[in-house]
């Protein structure tokens, strides 16, 4: 994998443990970490907990686990993404572009391009290929806490309580999936083969902003 990532034009710094890689990121400031789950000294979760307590750089979890927990708790801890193994390396440099995309914007644009969809933050305005998109309060707020973090994964559990605030996680999936159909019917091509709004199984939705090829 590392030469694989050599050969793309990335600068690799390898550690083979946990303590070792805290040591290399704290020394030699990398512009992001892809953190293993599994390593001989350390839960991977661990090494980004303790990553968080004085870095921001984007954080790329490999894991082979399936659990829905393990991938909602890595992105809790501060993960910007996750991989499942085994994958392609072209998932993954896909998913370091993002990632090193959105940690070079710093501040958040206040107009996010997604594929033809325009959402102007400041303004409060949705354009689809320059027609105006009508949406209620809550698709609208629902949709930009997904742009503000375009390209990532946001969890249910964090839509829920940033667009509903004061409702209980834990017992109102139900209100994600209704309203994520409403927005898909209003800026999806094709509402029923969405490419916009990507659902994480038992994770979370994701905003792509580029079309599939």
């Amino acid at each position: 994998m590392h030469l694989a990532l050599k050969g793309h034009g990335y600068q690799v710094l390898e550690a083979e443990t946990g303590e070792q890689a805290l040591i290399e990121a704290s020394t030699k400031r990398p512009d992001l970490a892809v953190i293993d789950w599994g390593l001989p000294d350390l839960e991977g979760i661990d090494v980004l907990l303790r990553l968080r307590e004085w870095s921001r750089i984007p954080v790329i979890m490999l894991t082979v686990r399936d659990a829905e927990q393990d991938k909602i708790a890595a992105l809790d801890a501060g993960a910007d993404d996750y991989v499942v193994k085994p994958f392609g390396m072209g998932e993954l440099l896909a998913r370091i572009r993002v990632a090193l995309r959105h940690a070079a914007k710093g501040d958040l644009e206040p107009v996010i391009d997604a594929g033809g969809l325009t959402i102007n933050l400041a303004e409060r305005r949705v354009e689809l290929y320059g027609t105006p998109v009508r949406l209620t309060p809550i698709e609208y707020d629902l949709l930009k806490v997904l742009a503000q973090h375009a390209g990532k994964v946001v969890t249910q559990r964090q839509l829920l309580r940033q667009v509903w605030r004061d409702i209980d996680p834990d017992n109102a999936a139900h209100y994600l999936r209704v309203y994520i159909g409403h927005l898909r019917k209003k800026i999806e091509d094709d509402a029923t083969r969405p490419w916009r709004i990507i659902t994480e199984p038992g994770v979370g939705y994701r905003l792509v902003t580029e079309a599939p090829q």
